[in-house]
């Protein structure tokens, strides 16, 4: 080849998405298609993983203890993560400890890798995809794979934005594919065993729904840094993506985006677990009225979302639910758990871990006798407890693969995971517009404020399409 024919491993990847196994991972070149060929092997799922960073890497490691699964292809936009080498991980990102990756697993099959996520829809071979991308990006990508025949398993929030979700459930109707959220209360045994308790009557008629999230990071947050060149093994346009393009910023990738609204938020990373949760057992849908109050008072960093936030949900039912995300103090707000759900007869609190019921007493004027006993559950030690009934996400990546093989609706299905990601986007709505909304749960539409209709999306940057 002449010189001027020459073309650059990163021009390679950037022009084909794919790279060779044999070149990541040594000699072995044995693709997913020859995988499939040897005798025995053809009953596995063959799953491709797009985003293997903090979170695509934890989920990554409890499918390949799955004896159904092979681990066929990879694709992340930061190549070091592609390549699963963290000696060649930026050291400035090290400093983020747990948050980077370990890497270096054993493959039994070396797996197809690629820069751009399209190529790996391409591949015949894959029979489910999974999401684990920063969340402006779940939507596209989720949608590119049920039209490609592919089933899915995306992690939360679902979307950054509220019609995204619709969009998603409409896809997965079409497609008719199994698409599962990464909620991870839904495959909890400890708040299956709740719900149940909680429809059937158990504490009444319930009022209120309780959550919050508590980190103190004062004084200085994710910092304040100014724009600079990416890494050159990251590909900043593509990771990107759909968003208005900005210089490469530290805090921003990796993981630091959450702080950033364009392209997540902590109502988003943190309230949609409980928020599922919450209208999980409260038995709602959505709500009818939203107020949000808050801001950036008191962490001095470039964040775009709030260090201070609280939100109430008003429902049909004339039940209410609050949600505080408070990044500026520290401590627990409840005597046990995560939640806390209020009713005629008694409170809950729950966590995955157990919960504990508490009877309500009588308050003015009421002389009648309450039957709810306190109770306390336990998960650990308890009949539930099969030794590994505690990891959550692992129960609800095996529902995943038995329903990929059954076609049954998996436990958190798109259309729960839309619902419970709009709390966020009109928890973040309403705090923008500084207005109780009004909300039309069916038309899925604000019934008094345009304003806050215009953010129920964006624009995508070309050549992005929903």
């Amino acid at each position: 080849m002449e010189k001027n024919e020459k073309t650059t491993r990163r021009e390679f990847i950037a022009k084909t998405g794919m790279v060779s196994a044999g070149v990541a991972f040594g000699a072995s070149s044995l693709t997913a298609s020859a995988y499939n060929r040897i005798s025995g092997a053809n009953d596995k799922i063959n799953a491709g993983f797009i985003g293997v960073g903090n979170r695509g890497s934890q989920l990554m490691e409890i499918f390949m203890k799955q004896p159904d699964v092979n681990i066929a292809a990879l694709c992340d936009t930061y190549e070091p993560y592609m390549f699963r080498d963290r000696i060649k991980v930026h050291p400035r990102y090290l400093e983020l400890g747990g948050r980077i990756p370990q890497m270096g697993e054993t493959f039994p099959v070396k797996p197809v890798l690629y820069s751009d996520f399209r190529k790996l829809l391409e591949n015949k071979d894959i029979d489910a995809v999974v999401i684990a991308t920063p969340d402006h990006w779940h939507a596209i990508q989720m949608i590119n794979a049920v039209n490609a025949g592919k089933d899915v398993y995306v992690e939360k929030p679902l979307t950054i934005t509220l019609q995204e979700g619709r969009a998603m459930v409409n896809a997965q109707a079409e497609t008719k594919r199994v698409v599962t959220v990464g909620l991870n209360r839904r495959g909890s045994k400890v708040y299956q065993k709740l719900v149940n308790e909680v429809h059937g009557g158990k504490i009444g008629r319930i009022s209120v729904g309780m959550a919050h999230r508590i980190d103190n990071m004062f004084p200085d947050g994710i910092g304040k840094m100014k724009p600079e060149d990416p890494p050159r093994d990251l590909n900043w346009d593509m990771w990107l993506g759909p968003r208005a393009f900005r210089p490469y910023q530290y805090n921003i990738h990796p993981y630091k985006f959450r702080w950033w609204k364009d392209y997540s938020s902590q109502m988003g990373n943190w309230g949609v677990h409980y928020m599922d949760a919450i209208r999980w057992l409260m038995g709602e849908t959505a709500p009818v009225a939203i107020s949000t109050h808050g801001g950036k008072y008191f962490v001095d960093d470039d964040r775009t979302i709030p260090d201070t936030m609280q939100v109430t949900f008003e429902f049909g039912s004339g039940a209410i639910v609050t949600f505080c995300t408070y990044e500026a103090s520290s401590g627990n707000m409840f005597r046990y758990g995560e939640i806390e759900i209020r009713g005629t007869l008694g409170t809950v609190n729950a966590d995955e871990r157990g919960y504990r019921i508490y009877p309500s007493r009588n308050g003015q004027f009421q002389t009648y006798k309450h039957t709810l006993q306190a109770e306390e559950f336990d998960l650990k030690g308890s009949p539930l407890d099969d030794g590994t009934s505690g990891d959550n996400a692992a129960n609800l990546i095996r529902n995943f693969l038995d329903c990929i093989k059954s076609r049954q609706t998996p436990v958190c299905p798109i259309e729960e995971g839309h619902r419970s990601t709009s709390f966020a986007h009109l928890a973040n709505i309403a705090l923008e517009v500084k207005e109780r909304l009004q909300w039309d749960p069916q038309k899925e539409k604000f019934i008094n404020n345009e304003k806050a209709n215009s953010l129920l999306h964006y624009e995508y940057r070309k050549p992005w399409k929903l």
